[in-house]
């Protein structure tokens, strides 16, 4: 049995920025192995998305950004640069010893080097090619560039977010994220069906669909009903309450998503009362009179600090949390104890923290974690062990600007 849920699997990752190295970091941290191939001299155009950037032993400022040190850890660098031929022969050797290929480059921009799927999967028929794209391979707006917070925009994103008279971004690259883990399970996927029936398949996933895709219930609602949500700030869509309130000192974020969870709150707030009221009653009552409770619920938690609120609120049961800033979320106990920070050995700052992978695995842990890699550190020796690439030959290379 491997010790890692996809050991054996090598991924061949062209991509750049954050979707598409989110994916393969995924793919990486279960086990894959991952060949990360960047441009010689400048390589990803993350590692200099900053401020900040990481520091080194004695507190120095090195020239590694955080962000790329977001999605790049359990990987190997290889510089080629793929608009000379001999570098895209280096590429065509890698990829026929591959199972994965994943790039994010403009549609169609890989085929004038002869590194698009149809080229490649001559070279390999098993190889599984993913391309992610802002707008996807085909339609009118394929051949366009865009970011995350476009697609934000043209999902419907923004539209979910926000208060009424002003729609809002979600603060971090949501759609980047969700793309990358669209892209993960794809990948996976992909390889189940190459190993049923040895044969591989070109993956077109759009950040701009996965960002629609996204909507899920929200998009539901409109198709069901034809009417436009309305934005609620931190308000939700579904049982009432569902939202922020301001308490004494603090706010906190509070969901009774049932009967149940309800008159549990009602009993937490010595407002049985309330129970009896047939506006209130009920989950469908509540929700047809929001605009009615929300005062009432209001005024109520305003009479308690957040802690006493969140001590009382789980003696009986009723999901309720505060607002972390960043320090308060990594002192969480319950953070702390699932291990969702790690440390590894970096040459560059010595010890670097890292968000841990979330999921866990009982007989094929995530475990393991390595630094992200400096710009071609691993050229030389992946080079030689997968495309016979001599030191000789190699110091040819280095001198023509190919690697």
């Amino acid at each position: 049995m491997p010790s890692t849920a996809l050991a054996g699997i090598r991924v061949l990752d062209l991509s750049r920025v954050l979707a598409a190295p989110l994916a393969t970091q995924m793919l990486a941290d279960l086990g894959a192995e991952v060949i990360k191939v960047e441009r010689p001299g400048t390589g990803d155009d993350s590692r200099t998305y900053g401020p900040p950037f990481a520091h080194g032993p004695e507190g120095e400022r090195t020239d590694t950004a955080a962000f790329y040190l977001s999605c790049n850890r359990n990987k190997r660098s290889v510089t080629v640069n793929h608009a000379t031929a001999e570098g895209q022969e280096l590429i065509r050797a890698l990829a026929a010893r591959s199972d994965v290929l994943v790039e994010n480059f403009r549609a169609g921009t890989l085929a004038k080097y002869g590194l698009d799927h149809e080229s490649l999967r001559a070279v390999d028929p098993r190889l599984v090619y993913l391309s992610v794209t802002g707008f996807g391979q085909t339609g009118p707006y394929a051949s366009r560039p865009g970011y995350d917070g476009i697609f934000q925009a043209m999902s419907g994103m923004m539209s979910a977010s926000g208060h009424p008279e002003e729609p809002m971004k979600v603060g971090v690259s949501m759609v980047d994220i969700l793309t990358g883990l669209y892209a993960s399970t794809a990948v996976l996927a992909a390889l189940r069906h190459r190993d049923a029936t040895g044969e591989g398949q070109f993956i077109d996933l759009s950040l701009l669909d996965c960002g629609l895709a996204s909507l899920s219930h929200f998009a539901m609602n409109y198709l069901v009903s034809g009417e436009v949500p309305r934005r609620r700030g931190n308000g939700g869509y579904g049982g009432i309450p569902s939202q922020a309130f301001r308490c004494k000192d603090e706010p906190l974020f509070l969901v009774a998503g049932n009967d149940k969870q309800f008159a549990g709150f009602c009993a937490a707030a010595d407002r049985t009362d309330l129970l009896q009221d047939a506006r209130f009653a009920t989950t469908s009552a509540r929700i047809a009179h929001r605009e009615e409770i929300l005062p009432v619920l209001e005024s109520i938690l305003h009479t308690r600090t957040r802690d006493e609120w969140l001590a009382v609120l789980d003696e009986h049961g009723v999901p309720a949390g505060p607002f972390n800033e960043m320090p308060e979320v990594f002192a969480d106990p319950q953070i702390r104890h699932r291990g969702m920070l790690v440390e590894v050995e970096d040459p560059v700052s010595g010890r670097l923290p890292l968000l841990a992978n979330p999921i866990r695995f009982t007989a094929t842990p995530v475990e393991g974690y390595t630094a992200p890699p400096a710009l071609g550190e691993h050229t030389a020796e992946v080079l030689a062990e997968l495309a016979g690439v001599t030191d000789h030959r190699l110091t040819g290379l280095r001198a023509r600007g190919v690697v």
